[in-house]
Order: C-alpha cells, then sequence, then structure tokens
C-alpha cells in the first residue's frame, strides 16, 4: 500500500503548518475539529505553546455539527471568544472533517467578518498534507490579505519568510536576527515569529527578502510581484556539529534528507562528494539540483540511499533505514521527529 508509513510516526500535518504561521500575530485561530486535531498542534507540532501566549481553539465539533455543517454555530462561538479577547484578525483552519463534508471555507470567511466585524482568514487545510502545504498556504493568504500598502523601502531592511519551529526547532529568532545582522542588515524581521501582524502590513519596507524553506516561496513571489522586492533563498541556521562532519567528507556518494533549502545549504559545505537531496515534504524545481527527489513513502527513501556511502537526516529516519550499514550524520528535523533546533 503507498504512502503507508510502518516504520516511521505521522510526519506534521497541513493543519499544524498553517497554525504555526499564524501563532504569534496576534489573532483569534479556530482549528474545525472535534479537539483531537488542536490536541495534536499544542501537544506535539507547537513548543512556542508551552513558553508564548496564543489565542487558539478548538471548534469542539460534535457528531451531528460536522454531519450536519452547523457553519452559523462555529461562526457564533467565534463571535462570542471576539467578544472576550481583543485580536486583530480570526482564522479557520481545517482538518479532516470539515473536508470529508465539503465546508465551504470562502462562505465561512464572509459570515465571520459579518459576524465580528474583523478580517477573517479561512484556510482549507485537510490534515492529509504535511505541514508546509500548510505554511505556504497561511503565508500566501497573509500577504494577500494584509501586505497592500507600498512604504518607501528601507535599504537595511531584511524581511525572512519560512521562520517556524517545524521548519527550525526553534521557538525564537534571536540566532537567524544576529546572523543576518552580521552580514549587515540593520533591521531584520522573521515573519511570524517574534514579530506580529504590523510587520506583515509593513513588508513592502524591506529590502530584500530571505526564503528559508519552500513554504515561503509563494509568499515570496507575491511579494516580488507586487513591490519587486527580491527574493533569495537560503538556509543559515545549520547546526555547527553538521557542518563540521559534512566538511570532513571526502570522496563520498552522500544523502542528505530534511526540508529542501536546509539541505542545498548543507550540500555546498560538502568537497569533492557525489550529493542528492531528499525531502519528505515540498520541492522546488527551480532550486534543485539533478538526482534530488521528494520522498512520498519509505521504499523510496530506502532506494535512495542504497547506493550512498552516508545518510545525513534526522535520528527518526534510522527506523526505516534499519539495513544502511554507512556512516550516519544526525541532523534533527522537528517536523519528523520533534527534536528541538541547534544553530551554529
Amino acid at each position: 500500500m503507498k504512502k503507508l508509513l510502518k516504520h516511521l510516526s505521522p510526519l506534521a500535518p497541513d493543519d499544524s503548518g498553517a497554525c504555526g504561521v499564524l501563532y504569534e500575530l496576534g489573532g483569534i485561530t479556530v482549528i474545525c475539529d472535534a479537539g483531537g486535531c488542536a490536541g495534536n498542534v499544542c501537544g506535539f507540532d507547537e513548543p512556542r505553546w508551552h513558553e508564548k501566549k496564543a489565542a487558539l481553539f478548538s471548534a469542539g465539533l460534535r457528531d451531528m455539527d460536522a454531519i450536519l455543517g452547523r457553519d452559523d454555530q462555529l461562526v457564533a462561538k467565534l463571535a462570542d471568544i471576539c467578544g472576550q479577547i481583543d485580536a486583530d484578525f480570526t482564522a479557520i483552519i481545517g482538518t479532516p472533517v470539515p473536508a470529508v463534508i465539503a465546508t465551504d471555507f470562502h462562505a465561512l470567511e464572509r459570515m465571520s467578518e459579518r459576524k465580528t466585524g474583523l478580517p477573517c482568514i479561512a484556510l482549507p487545510t485537510d490534515g492529509t498534507r504535511l505541514y508546509d502545504y500548510g505554511e505556504s498556504m497561511a503565508y500566501e493568504a497573509l500577504f494577500r490579505r494584509f501586505a497592500t500598502e507600498t512604504l518607501p523601502v528601507k535599504p537595511k531592511k531584511l524581511g525572512i519568510l519560512g521562520m517556524t519551529p517545524l521548519n527550525t526547532g526553534l521557538t525564537r529568532a534571536d540566532a537567524l536576527i544576529t546572523a543576518m545582522q552580521a552580514q549587515g542588515w540593520e533591521e531584520v524581521v522573521c515573519f511570524g515569529m517574534d514579530s506580529g501582524l504590523a510587520e506583515i502590513r509593513k513588508a513592502s519596507e524591506c529590502a530584500h527578502i530571505l526564503v528559508i524553506s519552500p513554504s515561503g516561496v509563494k509568499a515570496a513571489a507575491y511579494l516580488q510581484k507586487t513591490f519587486g522586492t527580491p527574493f533569495t533563498a537560503d538556509y543559515p541556521l545549520l547546526p555547527a556539529e553538521v557542518i563540521t562532519q559534512a566538511e570532513a567528507l571526502r570522496g563520498k556518494r552522500v544523502l542528505i534528507v530534511h526540508e529542501q533549502f536546509a539541505a542545498n545549504a548543507l550540500r555546498t559545505h560538502l568537497t569533492d562528494c557525489t550529493c542528492k537531496c531528499a525531502t519528505w515534504f515540498l520541492l522546488e524545481r527551480q532550486f534543485a539540483e539533478a538526482g534530488d527527489v521528494r520522498i512520498a513513502e519509505e521504499q523510496q527513501l530506502i532506494d535512495a540511499a542504497a547506493d550512498c556511502d552516508v545518510v545525513i537526516a534526522d535520528e527518526r529516519f534510522r527506523r526505516v533505514l534499519r539495513g544502511f550499514a554507512g556512516q550516519w550524520i544526525s541532523f534533527p528535523h522537528y517536523a519528523v521527529s520533534g527534536a528541538a533546533g541547534q544553530t551554529a
């Protein structure tokens, strides 16, 4: 059976990714579920839940609510919350339940805005796709909705897309901001981490956009088309110990498994090696090299590693590659194992 995970635990889903992007923006986020998906987000996929406050709720759908699609009750609950919490916007996140009953998210968006008087973003995630798909959907919706004003460009301001715990394992942006300031940027903003909705509204001030995950590409393309803001893809958060081990390799056949931009960044530290990058997540062909592959099932990972001397990947993938006899370099990915990130 294709895509059946026999050795891996489930990877972070799209609804978790969407919630991660919205988490720090000062909105009210409602996960349209019976409680299980919200528990997964707060208990496993969102480490900031234990250190940063956010208005994140479950819709608490009952059986008959799910069967009959009682959107008016959901909107009424949302309006009640808005009367108790000061928020800049609302968001409704899809899960398998509304996907099964074909919930009209555009209608939910309009109903919510009329009832609450606040902008609403309704994202039709369905829990069957992976986290960066949901991140991409959320980033694009946010910037299309709120980044509409053309402001004077600040030549030394850098905006960063893709800085989420699921991508990096980090809950604060300090390390990345410091690294970029060391490169000459005077003002650095990580959209969605240690910054709020106001920075998204002022996105046109940025002289450049750095995208550290494929999930930020669509939003960056929107900013480039709308305001002429150029963007590049890179990942400046590689763990120091991983870089050291990678730079020591010579004459090896190497497989790197991570999110695409992190894998690409690590590949540049290899010398006299043949390398292919693989990812279970989004693969942007414009940033891929020959031989790079998107993995959809465990057998594909086994096949990709079959002719390699070295695998650089999250420890959790050892469960799949039990027969691999070569060198293993641990490269944690929070969306895979929940392992906290460490940077240089």
